[in-house]
C-alpha cells in the first residue's frame, strides 16, 4: 500500500511536470526566435537525420497507435531497432516480474544491471568531461554562420524552463502539500532549504540525498520507515525537474526543425519522460542521456540535444533541485497520510 501510492504520486507528479513544460514551450515558443536563415542552416547541417525524422513525424500514429504500440512483439527486435518506448515498456515489466521472484533468485540480475549502471555513469561523466570544449565550439560555429538569433533563442529556451519549474513547484507542490499536509509551500521551503543548497550546487539527487533525509525527519517530523523508503525511491523514480525541461526541449527542437507536432505526439512526450524518468541516474548530465531516448521515441532528431548543450549545465542545477524538492514534498504528504509524523512541524 505505502509503495503504491508512492509511485502513484511520483508518476502523477512527474507526467503534470513535461506537461507544465509543454504549455510553457508552447507559450514562450523559443524557436520562434530562431530566423529562418539559421533553422535553415541547422536543417541543411543534419538533413538527413532531420529530413528522415520530419517524415516519421508527418506520419505520427494515433494517441491510440501509440499505446499499443508500446508493447513489443519482439524485445530483441525493439532493442535492435531502438525503439525506445517498447524498450521501456519491456524494462518495466521484466522489473516487475524480478520483484516477484522468490528466494533471492533475482538478486544476481539485478547486481549485473546495478555494476552496468554505475559503468555507464562513469562513461557518461568521461564524455561530459570533454563536453564543455565540443559544446563551445559548436556554439561559435552555428553563432558566426547563423547570426545571434540563435543565443536569443536559447536564452527563450532556459526562461521556458525555468518558468515552467518555478510553476510546478508552487503549483503543483502547492497545491499537493496544502491538500495533503495542510501547510502552506512558503513553510515547506523553509524546511526544505539545505537540501535544496546542496541539490542546487552538486546537481545530483543521489549525493543529496543523506540532507534530504536529515530535513525529512529533522524539520517536518517525517519517522525513519517513511524517509528512508520514500526518498531513496524518490531520488531513482521521481525526476519531475528532468522530466519538464525534456518537454520543453522536445518542442524547442522540434520547432527549430519546423516540425509540426499532433497533439498525439505531444502525449507520446509525456508518457515517454515520464517513463524515461524512472531508473534515470541522479548525476549531472544523465538527464541529457534520457532526453536523447524521448526525442529519438517521438521522431524529433536526436542531434538537436547539441543545440541545448551549452546551457544545460546550469539548468541541470536548477532542474535538480526541483527533484529534490518533489522527493521531500511527496515523503511529507506520506507520512501525513499514514500518520508517521512523529516529530514537530514547522509553523506556518
Amino acid at each position: 500500500r505505502l509503495g503504491g501510492k508512492t509511485l502513484v504520486l511520483y508518476l502523477s507528479t512527474t507526467a503534470a511536470a513535461v506537461t507544465i513544460g509543454l504549455v510553457c514551450a508552447h507559450l514562450i515558443n523559443p524557436g520562434r526566435f530562431m530566423d529562418e536563415t539559421a533553422k535553415a542552416r541547422l536543417q541543411a547541417a543534419f538533413q538527413s537525420e532531420a529530413g528522415s525524422k520530419l517524415d516519421q513525424a508527418m506520419a505520427a500514429p494515433s494517441m491510440t497507435d501509440h499505446i499499443l504500440n508500446i508493447v513489443p512483439a519482439n524485445p530483441v527486435q525493439s532493442l535492435a531497432a531502438g525503439n525506445m518506448m517498447q524498450i521501456i515498456f519491456f524494462a518495466l515489466v521484466f522489473g516487475v516480474a524480478l520483484t516477484l521472484l522468490k528466494d533471492n533468485r533475482a538478486e544476481i540480475v539485478i547486481n549485473f544491471f546495478d555494476r552496468v549502471q554505475d559503468a555507464m555513469v562513469i562513461v557518461i561523466r568521461i564524455v561530459m568531461g570533454f563536453a564543455p570544449f565540443g559544446v563551445a565550439a559548436l556554439i561559435a560555429e552555428v553563432v558566426g554562420t547563423s547570426g545571434s538569433s540563435v543565443l536569443i533563442s536559447l536564452l527563450a529556451y532556459s526562461a521556458a524552463v525555468l518558468l515552467g519549474l518555478f510553476v510546478h513547484a508552487n503549483l503543483i507542490y502547492g497545491g499537493l502539500l496544502m491538500f495533503g499536509a495542510r501547510m502552506s509551500i512558503a513553510t515547506f521551503l523553509r524546511g526544505a532549504r539545505k537540501a535544496q543548497l546542496i541539490a542546487f550546487s552538486t546537481s545530483s539527487s543521489s549525493a543529496t540525498l543523506p540532507i534530504t533525509m536529515e530535513c525529512a525527519e529533522k524539520n517536518f517530523g517525517v519517522s525513519k520507515p517513511i524517509s528512508s523508503f520514500v526518498l531513496p525511491l524518490g531520488s531513482t523514480v521521481n525526476m519531475d525537474g528532468t522530466a519538464l525541461y525534456q518537454g520543453v526541449a522536445a518542442l524547442f527542437i522540434a520547432q527549430v526543425f519546423q516540425m509540426e507536432l499532433s497533439f498525439g505526439a505531444q502525449v507520446g512526450i509525456v508518457f515517454t519522460a515520464t517513463m524515461a524518468s524512472i531508473g534515470a541516474a541522479g548525476v549531472p548530465g544523465a538527464g541529457m542521456v534520457t532526453l536523447a531516448l524521448v526525442l529519438t521515441a517521438n521522431g524529433i532528431p536526436s542531434v538537436g540535444v547539441a543545440l541545448i548543450l551549452g546551457v544545460d549545465r546550469l539548468l541541470d542545477m536548477f532542474r535538480t533541485t526541483i527533484n529534490v524538492t518533489g522527493d521531500l514534498a511527496v515523503a511529507v504528504v506520506i507520512a501525513v497520510s499514514e500518520g508517521e509524523v512523529i516529530g514537530p512541524r514547522p509553523a506556518d
